[in-house]
């Protein structure tokens, strides 16, 4: 059975092993509970009519939008008896196989038919029922790997905006973050005139007031600043008030952001206890960079090896070769969970800064070329991490400084 989902309805076709079509035409059911019930219903019809007895449902992975219809499907005591499975498609499979239909259009009910022979024909593992605990897991360290990418735009475009403000400020900014509380306080309340007549003595006196009292050297700051303000262009004035506002409302975004980011850390944290790991034991993977690697791995046992993870991960190599030539540069494959590889890079981006082993590889794999070497060699750094978190994971596993492990 071909299932093609969309947010309101569901495009459906039916065939057997032998490619017989047991209906005439696909047909189309809401994408709710009365549209699921009504399709075990047909479903349980066809088997009958046919004399069949077992079922095989194929869906295109579509977002969100076939998580309740499979779970549905999957919970159903009426389909119990015929031995349900269930493929999840990546639509990247459904696509390529679809070319050896040539001139087929584009709809959705051509689509479930496609479906319904990819499965067919594929050699396929079925796919898993979600493990609630892992699925709670993922929708937080989802949720905050998009807020970090929202973060990371309003950053981007503030950025822009205090360049017109203040032309200089990013370049000799003499805080260690542009965006703390004191680099915030004088970019909204100060332009560059403003800070180049202000008493020096009233400008120490405001950095040390928004700094807490924490910033090692207040004069020195100052002194910058002063600099900076006299070499900066100055905005014209009638863009610098709507200039002002778009900052100061981009700074509010941010500062909110970051609030939502703590919250969801320690909420994130507090989930990670139910689970029995040890990828925290590795220098510089703390509780957010573990949980989203546990949550988009789930169990381990679903991987054969730890090069099923790396394929899974995505972070594997395309290669090209004809004849005598293969290609020596090639890139990395599009394809696999974009969360977990994610998590992964960052997670190797902080155990290079924190072990001997990953640091010499790193170091390594930077200095070997010209072009995009931090990428280049963080990405493989991740991929060198693989069988290490497939280790730990397997067999609960303690990371050793030399690179060993050792049974917990």
């Amino acid at each position: 059975m071909g299932i093609d989902i969309s947010s309101q309805s569901n495009s459906i076709f039916f065939i057997d092993d032998a490619g017989n079509h047991l209906i005439k035409k696909p047909f189309s059911l809401p994408n709710d509970q009365e549209g699921a019930n009504e399709l075990i219903k047909r479903v349980i019809d066809c088997l009958s009519q046919y004399n069949l007895s077992y079922v095989k449902f194929g869906m295109e992975a579509t977002s969100h939008y076939g998580w309740h219809l499979h779970l549905y499907l999957a919970s159903s005591s009426e389909l119990l008896p015929y031995k349900p499975t269930f493929y999840v498609l990546n639509p990247s499979i459904v696509k390529g196989f679809k070319k050896i239909y040539t001139f087929l259009p584009k709809t959705d009910n051509i689509d479930a038919v496609v479906i319904a022979e990819c499965v067919r024909f594929s050699k396929l593992n079925p796919t898993p029922l979600p493990d609630f605990k892992y699925a709670a897991l993922q929708r937080l360290t989802r949720m905050r790997y998009h807020l970090v990418h929202n973060l990371t735009r309003e950053k981007n475009r503030a950025l822009n905006l205090i360049y017109l403000k203040f032309s200089t400020y990013s370049q000799d900014c003499p805080f260690s973050d542009i965006f703390g509380k004191a680099s915030c306080a004088i970019i909204e309340n100060f332009t560059p005139d403003d800070i180049a007549s202000m008493p020096l003595e009233d400008l120490i006196k405001f950095v040390s007031d928004n700094g807490n009292n924490r910033l090692s050297d207040v004069n020195k700051i100052a002194e910058i600043l002063k600099t900076a303000a006299n070499r900066s262009y100055r905005l014209h004035p009638l863009l610098a008030e709507a200039n002002d506002l778009a900052l100061s409302m981009t700074l509010e975004n941010i500062r909110f952001m970051q609030e939502q980011l703590k919250k969801l850390d320690k909420e994130i944290s507090k989930l990670l206890k139910a689970f029995s790991q040890t990828l925290t034991t590795i220098p510089g993977i703390g509780d957010v960079l573990a949980a989203g690697i546990i949550a988009e791995i789930g169990d381990i046992k679903r991987f054969k090896n730890e090069a099923a993870l790396a394929k899974y991960s995505g972070l594997v190599w395309t290669q090209y070769q004809s004849g005598n030539f293969n290609a020596q540069e090639t890139s990395l494959a599009k394809c696999g969970n974009q969360y977990l590889r994610y998590y992964l890079v960052e997670a190797a981006n902080c155990v290079r800064v924190h072990t001997v082993r990953y640091k010499a590889f790193y170091n390594k794999k930077f200095s070997e070329v010209t072009k995009h070497q931090h990428k280049r060699a963080l990405v493989l750094t991740a991929r060198r991490l693989i069988p290490l978190i497939f280790a730990m994971l397997s067999k609960g596993q303690i990371y050793q400084e030399r690179g060993d492990v050792y049974n917990t």
